[in-house]
C-alpha cells in the first residue's frame, strides 16, 4: 500500500525564512497547550510578502495548502522550532524544497510535525499556488495533476520513520531507545 498526501499547493521561492514562517511576536504562544497550538497554525506563514498571498485565509485557523513547494534555503533564520510546528498546527502535511536550512529540517524531524521532501529539480518555478498534487512516499515522486507532470524526490531516508512515529522523542519511546512513561 502506498502512503501519499494529495493536495493544493502553496508555492514560494528561495529563502524563506523563520521570521516569515512565524514571526517572533506569536513565539509566546505555547505549542503543547492545544488552544495556543492551533493559534498558532492560524499564524503560520504570515510573515510573508504580500505577493504570495494569504496562506491562512482571515478568520480560518488552517489552511487550504497542505504542501508547500519552496526553492533553495527552505526554513533559514533562527532556530525556532514554532517553524515547523505552526506549519503543521495548520494542517500542513509536507514540505517539498530545492532545500532547507539544516535547522529546519532537523525541527521538522524532532518535532514530528512534517516531512521535509528535497526535490531533484526546480519544483517552485514550475508549480503554482493551487496546482493539484500528490506525493507518493514509496516511489519519491511528486505528481502535478494540473500540469500532467511527475517529478522524482529525494529520499526521505531514516527521518521518514522519526516523523511517522510523531517525532523524535515518540520514535525513541516506539523503538525502546527511551523507557515509555
Amino acid at each position: 500500500m502506498s502512503k501519499t498526501v494529495s493536495g493544493t499547493v502553496f508555492v514560494v521561492d528561495d529563502n524563506i525564512d523563520t521570521d516569515q514562517i512565524i514571526p517572533a511576536e506569536y513565539l509566546t504562544l505555547v505549542p503543547s497547550k492545544p488552544d495556543e497550538y492551533e493559534k498558532l497554525g492560524s499564524y503560520a506563514m504570515i510573515g510573508l510578502p504580500d505577493r504570495y498571498g494569504k496562506f491562512v485565509a482571515e478568520g480560518e485557523m488552517k489552511t487550504k495548502y497542505p504542501i508547500i513547494i519552496a526553492g533553495e534555503n527552505f526554513g533559514c533564520g533562527s532556530s525556532r522550532e514554532h517553524a515547523p510546528i505552526s506549519l503543521g498546527a495548520s494542517g500542513v502535511k509536507a514540505v517539498v524544497a530545492q532545500s532547507y536550512a539544516r535547522i529546519f529540517f532537523r525541527n521538522s524531524t524532532a518535532t514530528g510535525e512534517l516531512y521535509p521532501w528535497e526535490s531533484e529539480e526546480r519544483l517552485c518555478d514550475r508549480f503554482k499556488t493551487g496546482h493539484e498534487v500528490t506525493i507518493d512516499f514509496v516511489q519519491n515522486q511528486i505528481t502535478n495533476h494540473t500540469l500532467g507532470e511527475t517529478f522524482t524526490l529525494k529520499s526521505l531516508g531514516e527521518v521518514g520513520p522519526v516523523i511517522d512515529a510523531g517525532g523524535l522523542f515518540a520514535y525513541a519511546r516506539l523503538t525502546g531507545m527511551i523507557p515509555t512513561r
